[in-house]
């Protein structure tokens, strides 16, 4: 089920983003994870964030983080025991009817080039290649990660 983050969701959105940090190859941030810190992050940002609950747990987010010029940020984690069982498609579908609804012209994303699951995910959902940003995270081994830009116009 997708809903509407509530405050009281972060501490398990926290773990979520620290497992998904653990893996060290879907998000920029690698551990260690302030899991108190990030809670409080998105407990403030709970009104822009929608969960995914499965077997009375949290197994994705997705948040939009507006701008001033009609465009959102987005950043999405979903568990990796529940990959590829829609869970993505079903909070990038939340995600976009959400940016509908407060007025966002275009979504924003950052993806690394390995990630090929999300990619096809992105496209799917009509997120188009806009660029690359050569050597743009710096990984804890010292590697210097690309990632690629997608957009959708809304």
């Amino acid at each position: 089920m997708i809903r509407g983050a509530r405050p009281d969701d972060a501490p398990a959105m926290a773990r979520l983003f620290a497992a998904v940090a653990a893996e060290r190859d879907g998000i920029a941030t690698e551990p260690p994870v302030d899991v108190d810190e990030r809670a409080a992050r998105f407990a403030r940002s709970a009104e822009s964030a929608m969960v995914a609950e499965a077997d009375g747990r949290i197994v994705g987010t997705i948040n939009v983080d507006a701008g001033r010029f009609g465009t959102g940020d987005v950043g999405m984690l979903v568990d990796a025991a529940w990959r590829g069982h829609g869970i993505g498609r079903g909070l990038m579908d939340a995600a976009i009817d959400w940016s509908r609804e407060h007025g966002l012209h275009k979504l924003c994303l950052e993806v690394f080039p390995a990630n090929t699951a999300a990619i096809a995910l992105y496209r799917r959902c009509g997120f188009v290649v806009e660029g690359r940003r050569a050597k743009q995270y710096r990984r804890a081994s010292g590697e210097l990660w690309d990632s690629i830009v997608m957009g959708l116009v809304l």
